[in-house]
């Protein structure tokens, strides 16, 4: 949310302009392909459906929502959670090297990371690491991305009706936007928005350490083969539609 307040207004609209279809796209491919391929690996179809949702959308936040939506099981929750952080963790770390081994632009970067990385927190970390330029595309497209969660609760929450599950939709995103609007309304220095990215940035690297620390045995050792197999193939062919996007 403050790392929206240090981006134009113009500069969101014209990301979101130029990339809504692609990222609309995107979501909606990866999702129907990890339904899909849940049931080519023989995967629950609950489970399927959180993973799908998780690869395609905003991970572990899409996952929470929607499990309250499909009444999951806590275990698989737990599973399917400590899947989406191992990757989070290999992408914060690989996915600046292949950006830079492949030559991108700060632009097709932060594309590239608001695509392919499951989490906000892990998809900025990534970004801030190639580049401030990076970082207000990735951030800026991946809540667009994130947005897709309203959508997707309120389709379920029509088949999967119970009075108990009580779905959240992403504050943070509607917060994030309005932050945008503030900060180009005040017209902000360039000193107080340099400070205000120290602080962000800071905060950034908070999350990821809380990231790391959810990381845990008790998730790790109820990950199974099979699980883990269709959540890496989902990823794969998630990286894959991401790069065709970059490049097309």
């Amino acid at each position: 949310v403050i790392l929206g307040l240090t981006i134009s207004s113009s500069t969101a609209s014209s990301l979101t302009s130029s990339y809504f279809f692609y990222i609309s796209a995107y979501v909606l491919a990866v999702f129907f392909v990890g339904i899909l391929l849940a049931k080519i690996f023989r995967i629950d179809f609950k489970l399927g459906l959180l993973i799908s949702s998780g690869t395609a959308i905003c991970g572990a936040t899409a996952m929470a929502a929607v499990s309250q939506v499909i009444n999951l099981k806590p275990k698989d929750l737990l599973v399917s959670i400590g899947i989406i952080f191992l990757f989070n963790a290999f992408a914060i770390i690989a996915f600046p090297l292949i950006g830079k081994n492949l030559d991108m632009s700060f632009e097709q970067f932060g594309l590239f990371a608001a695509m392919a990385i499951h989490d906000t927190g892990s998809v900025v970390g990534a970004a801030m690491a190639y580049g401030d330029e990076a970082l207000e595309t990735a951030a800026t497209l991946k809540l667009l991305r994130t947005l897709w969660l309203i959508p997707l609760i309120s389709v379920l929450g029509i088949f999967y009706k119970d009075e108990n599950s009580k779905p959240q939709t992403p504050l943070f995103v509607l917060f994030f936007v309005l932050a945008i609007f503030i900060g180009t309304t005040l017209n902000l220095g360039n000193e107080l928005i340099n400070l205000l990215k120290v602080v962000s940035n800071t905060l950034i690297l908070g999350a990821l350490f809380c990231i790391g620390t959810q990381i845990n045995i008790k998730s790790i050792s109820g990950i199974n083969l099979r699980s883990f197999s269709y959540a890496l193939t989902l990823w794969l062919i998630a990286l894959t539609f991401s790069f065709l996007f970059i490049y097309i």
